[in-house]
């Protein structure tokens, strides 16, 4: 490796797996340069957040980075740890600074069936996590009265607009996003997939939301039509817009192979299911952090095993799942790969997935939650480490003993 890439260090036995993943299966084949970034718990609350700023500016400046899971504390973690207060999720802090939109992938092994026997690729879904009920207000009133929606510009003048009337007690929500934000994230999408060569919809319900969503749907042609659509034609490729309850009808009806497009909550629900119908396990899937000018950061999709950790605690062996760890930084180091058209750091980060991949698929040495769903025979439900030394024998055969660099 020429330039470096942004590491992200996180928390229990996410930290202790990758750790484990670094040691064993990146450093021994690849002159690794990183700027490091502890983003322990215990680290972030005596630096008062600011290593998450950190990294952040880093990520902005190398262009590329991995990250393990990490904490977001709540009361029982303040208690636990010990905290100032509850610090703000760091996946969030990142994804705003950086305007990214999150990739969530299943990880697709043939001794695990998807629940929808049509799907034979993966179906990417790239989520909004800006705006929505997220950033809303939400307010209980105890009487009648009329909804209204208000917006003071601060060129002095206002809109006012009545939504409805209550005839009595009820409860009212209201949210609101960036056009500038909705314009990253319609770039970013249609940017990953030229990335990975793939179709794109977008999902929304234009016909009932006259606005909110139907502002959606307008910027993404827009943004289609003017950047995307000349090098997407030349490529193959396609961009579909679909009222959100006709793409799940098709979605089901598909072999997948797309890139799918949501508002935030749309695709908090929709990676969630996509984890548990194509794999039944989070630490089958990847998630990637895409900005619109380009800056990428891998990590699994699944939180820091908390469970497990503490067994790990208390000297006991666990059989936690590393797979979503080891294509984050797969992942990771192929963008860098490609970014500097580095062909050996390329084919060695493909090695590495293969290596994963035929652990699971051909030996059928697996993890516990694999061995729950996967289809027989299985040949060994192994310990953390003892998945990760298999993935270390067949990448070393793969790669004939040739060390990168």
């Amino acid at each position: 490796m020429e330039k470096p890439i942004v590491e992200i260090d996180g928390d229990e036995m996410a930290r202790v797996m990758w750790h484990l993943v670094r040691e064993e299966l990146i450093e021994p084949y690849v002159e690794l340069k990183v700027e490091y970034y502890d983003l322990h718990i215990k680290v972030r609350d005596e630096t008062e957040d600011r290593i998450t700023l950190d990294a952040v500016e880093a990520l902005k400046r190398v262009g590329v980075g991995v990250k393990c899971a990490t904490i977001t504390p709540n009361v029982e973690r303040v208690k636990e740890y010990n905290l100032k207060r509850e610090w703000r999720s760091p996946n969030a802090t990142i994804r705003e600074l950086l305007d990214g939109t999150i990739f969530r992938a299943p990880i697709i092994v043939s001794n695990i069936q998807p629940a929808v026997r049509f799907w034979k690729k993966p179906i990417v879904i790239a989520r909004h996590a800006v705006g929505d009920i997220y950033s809303g207000a939400g307010v209980r009133v105890e009487g009648p009265g009329e909804v209204h929606i208000i917006f003071k510009g601060v060129d002095g003048r206002s809109i006012d607009v009545k939504v409805g009337t209550l005839g009595g007690a009820g409860i009212i929500q209201a949210y609101h996003v960036a056009e500038k934000s909705i314009y990253s994230f319609a770039r970013s999408v249609f940017r990953y997939a030229l990335m990975s060569n793939l179709n794109v919809w977008f999902a929304a319900k234009d016909t009932i939301s006259k606005v909110y969503d139907a502002r959606f749907k307008e910027i993404f042609q827009e943004v289609y039509e003017r950047e995307f659509k000349e090098e997407f034609s030349g490529r193959g490729l396609t961009y579909e817009y679909y009222l959100i309850d006709d793409a799940y009808s098709r979605a089901i009806r598909s072999e997948g192979g797309f890139v799918w497009a949501a508002k935030n909550y749309d695709g908090d629900v929709l990676s969630d299911l996509m984890a548990s119908a194509f794999s039944g396990s989070l630490a089958m899937m990847t998630s990637e952090l895409l900005s619109p000018d380009g800056v990428y950061m891998a990590e699994a999709a699944h939180g820091t095993v908390q469970r497990h950790y503490y067994r790990y605690l208390r000297g006991e062996k666990t059989s936690t799942n590393p797979t979503a760890i080891i294509l984050a930084w797969s992942k990771g180091l192929r963008r860098r790969g490609e970014l500097d058209k580095n062909e050996d750091l390329i084919l060695y980060a493909k090695n590495l997935e293969e290596a994963v991949k035929k652990t699971i698929e051909v030996d059928r040495v697996v993890t516990q939650d694999i061995a729950k769903i996967s289809e027989p025979p299985i040949n060994a439900v192994v310990t953390t480490e003892e998945f990760i030394e298999t993935v270390k024998k067949n990448l070393e055969h793969m790669l004939s003993h040739r060390i990168l660099v």
